[in-house]
């Protein structure tokens, strides 16, 4: 195998002459053989936007040749194109040392021999400033490919609320037939958690907004010019399109990552949303009152059995991201002094729930375009249950309803009881949808 020699502080290393990176990535890839959790796309691409606008703003200020900063800059947008994988594990050590140093090198074997990956591609940075600003970077993009597919799962729901609002249906509680209200209620609820969701997702891009770039390495913006300081968050706007500040006070940006945490917290909250909604469903789909699309044979043994595997998927999900916030919170509170050691982690698991989550909203608002309801079996039901009583209360009061209950001998469905009992007219009237969803519904 062809190899070339490149150096460090530690010696010299073979690295193989094709090899798209240099001796530190070398190091680290020896350094941290885990498999399957490399950095994420996504990060990767943010941290080369990072990069390129601090060649911008180098080169503006004069402190990058013209020659250098173009070449640095093409290649950024190259590496940010190719969404590419690299076999760096996200799990590494070092703050995001070795992310930081792979795209330096990668920048620098792109943009040509005269290209330094510290002293041109790094100039005026340090991991601790440009990977938390890609991070957010990352997580801000990620928010907002989410809250387009929440969107869609609200709208999805919306819809199946008011295909269904006419049928009357008996609600639950702790798994218990409870009143009455109609299917359309039922779902107006789900998209009403969903809505929360998008507005959420969509406002919590807030809390990444201000970032640490150009503080270096704890904060001070020890070896950076003050006007470089003050230019390059300009830049990295230009260069995302995205509404960030730089923090007031860098040295807070650079130690504490609880804005993770916030908004990963709005993460599970979604997630739980899902998990629960999901759950319902199951149990509508078992008690007939709804019919969920058949995707796919349920068994191998149990012919013609169909399982509603996309809401078992879609509440795997929501676990995982559950799990996932854990290891943010996790990681932002094992930080020390200046420095967040667990960043990569962070970033993984963040980047990964946001991911997850828009694909467990896409899959759930596709499923729900084809859920139809049974309306057969929910008239059935309805008509069947004593605790349809319970909205004749304004007229016959709570002592005479609960004689009606006593007194039933089940030899006819209990709304036909009623109706011999209390006269056509007002049970229909009292048990209509539109008297049945009053509060239930947007109005």
């Amino acid at each position: 195998m062809n190899t070339r020699t490149e150096k460090d502080l530690l010696g010299e290393k073979q690295i193989p002459a094709d090899a798209p990176w240099g001796i530190h990535t070398a190091r680290a890839l020896e350094n941290f053989p885990i498999p399957g959790r490399p950095v994420p796309p996504a990060l990767i691409a943010a941290l080369a936007q990072v990069k390129k606008a601090c060649a911008l703003a180098n080169k503006e200020l004069g402190l990058l040749s013209p020659e250098k900063a173009a070449a640095v800059i093409y290649a950024c947008e190259e590496i940010q194109a190719s969404n590419g994988n690299y076999p760096l594990s996200a799990l590494q050590g070092g703050a995001g040392t070795s992310t930081n140093m792979m795209l330096n090198e990668l920048i620098a074997n792109k943009a040509g021999s005269t290209v330094h990956p510290i002293e041109d591609v790094n100039l005026h940075q340090s991991t601790n400033d440009v990977y938390p600003t890609a991070v957010k970077v990352a997580a801000i993009q990620g928010l907002r490919g989410l809250a387009e597919k929440v969107e869609a799962l609200q709208g999805a729901f919306q819809r199946l609320e008011n295909k269904f609002a006419h049928i009357p249906t008996i609600g639950k509680t702790e798994l218990v037939e409870a009143v009455p209200l109609t299917l359309g209620a039922e779902f107006g609820a789900f998209a009403e958690a969903f809505a929360r969701d998008r507005w959420r997702t969509f406002k919590c891009e807030e809390r990444l907004r201000v970032i640490n770039l150009g503080g270096t390495a704890v904060g001070t913006g020890l070896t950076a010019p003050r006007s470089y300081i003050f230019l390059v968050t300009d830049k990295l706007r230009e260069v995302t399109g995205l509404g960030l500040s730089r923090g007031e006070n860098l040295v807070d940006q650079t130690a504490n990552a609880d804005a993770f945490v916030e908004v990963s917290g709005i993460l599970k909250a979604c997630a739980a949303n899902l998990l629960k909604i999901c759950g319902d469903l199951r149990l509508l789909h078992m008690n007939k009152r709804i019919k969920l699309p058949a995707v796919q044979a349920g068994s191998s043994i149990m012919p013609g059995k169909v399982n509603p595997v996309i809401l078992e998927s879609v509440m795997q999900i929501g676990i995982k991201v559950q799990a996932n916030d854990f290891i943010v919170t996790e990681c932002a509170s094992r930080g020390s002094l200046q420095i967040n050691e667990f960043m990569p982690l962070l970033a993984a698991a963040l980047l990964e729930s946001m991911e997850l989550l828009g694909a467990a909203c896409h899959m759930l608002s596709t499923h729900a375009e084809g859920i139809v309801a049974d309306e057969a079996e929910c008239e059935r039901q309805f008509n069947a249950s004593v605790e349809i009583v319970t909205a004749f209360l304004p007229a016959i009061g709570y002592d005479r309803s609960t004689e009606l209950v006593k007194q039933f001998d089940g030899a006819t469905d209990f709304r036909t009881y009623l109706e011999n009992q209390l006269g056509t007219e007002l049970v229909e009237k009292t048990l209509s949808p539109q008297n049945l969803m009053a509060l239930g519904h947007r109005t």
